[in-house]
């Protein structure tokens, strides 16, 4: 192990927190939590969601910041206040710009549960009030491209039809041997773990775990078998994160 990613391991990974929404959507929370109470700026927030069925979140508000969604099992079905009405499944990505503010629902597709992850990005002061937008990607939109010991598809960053107010990148990657993942000068970033199971920096991850790295560090995963990653970089505004609910001022 190298002194990076000593340095990136330092607290080892982290669990995260089970969370019931209040319309009864379940979600396994990284941050903020008990555990990990800040956010990551310039990220405010993120989460695998589990909704069944019967549950989903009825039309409501959001304002201040970016959300992208992308999906690992199953379908959901979003419409919101622009008029989009748009169903993503597996591995496909939404992108909504809330900025001045927006209403959106989000409900299960076809009768079946589903789970995804949603990440919450801030938008620096100067762009709270920026025009609400909408975009998505289907999987085969999403470049992926075969790596040393791992597969990795670029859901936010080059070849990706997704951008974002910050400058950003959010990666889907399977390691089945090794992998090392850099996290550029001054950025910040998280890895969390989606399905199976090996090692980061040396240290036992598998899914539901999350790993902080807030330095230009350089992390190795492994794997003996499978290991399913979202490892998550971006550059801080260096301005506070305000949530107030729905909203971030």
């Amino acid at each position: 192990m190298t002194e990076s990613e000593s340095q990136a391991s330092a607290d080892g990974p982290l669990s995260g927190e089970m969370v019931r929404h209040g319309t009864g959507v379940n979600s396994n929370r990284a941050f903020p939590t008990e555990s990990y109470p800040s956010n990551l700026d310039p990220f405010v927030l993120f989460e695998q969601f589990y909704i069944d069925p019967d549950k989903g979140f009825p039309m409501h508000p959001h304002r201040g910041f970016e959300i992208v969604s992308y999906m690992i099992e199953g379908g959901m079905e979003h419409e919101d206040s622009l008029g989009v009405a748009n169903t993503a499944y597996e591995n496909d990505a939404m992108r909504i710009t809330t900025g001045s503010g927006i209403r959106h629902s989000e409900f299960p597709a076809d009768g079946q549960a589903c789970t995804g992850l949603q990440l919450w990005v801030n938008l620096p002061q100067a762009k709270k009030d920026a025009d609400p937008d909408y975009v998505d990607a289907t999987a085969d939109a999403l470049p992926t491209t075969e790596q040393d010991g791992a597969a990795v598809t670029t859901v936010i960053g080059e070849g990706s039809p997704i951008s974002l107010h910050t400058l950003m990148e959010y990666l889907d990657v399977s390691v089945a041997d090794a992998w090392t993942w850099s996290v550029p000068a001054e950025w910040s970033g998280f890895l969390y773990g989606v399905t199976g199971s090996g090692t980061v920096a040396g240290q036992s991850f598998s899914d539901g775990d999350f790993l902080p790295v807030t330095d230009e560090r350089s992390v190795t995963l492994q794997s003996d078998e499978s290991l399913r990653v979202v490892a998550v970089s971006g550059r801080p505004h260096g301005e506070p994160i305000r949530q107030r609910g729905p909203y971030v001022l």
